[in-house]
């Protein structure tokens, strides 16, 4: 599985618990340079795929609220 299929199919909470790894390992120190740059990479490949969950969340609720006030229709603001 190559890094990019990898990221796709993880899901959210298994990235952020991996970021959360990587930001306690980053943040305890004790690492090479080389290390500590291939940790950073990593954790912000990982807060990219959080990002995108997150939006897709975001989306799929905007949609959902969108699609409820469309059912409502005109009704609900001509009580006049």
């Amino acid at each position: 599985m190559t890094g990019k299929v990898a990221e796709e199919a993880l899901g959210y909470e298994q990235a952020r618990d991996e970021l959360i790894e990587v930001v306690r390992r980053l943040e305890a120190g004790g690492t090479t340079l080389e290390e500590s740059l291939a940790l950073w990479e990593r954790g912000e490949e990982l807060a990219k795929v959080c990002r995108r969950w997150l939006d897709g969340a975001r989306a799929r609720l905007d949609a959902a609220l969108a699609e409820e006030q469309e059912q409502d229709g005109p009704a609900g603001g001509t009580d006049a």
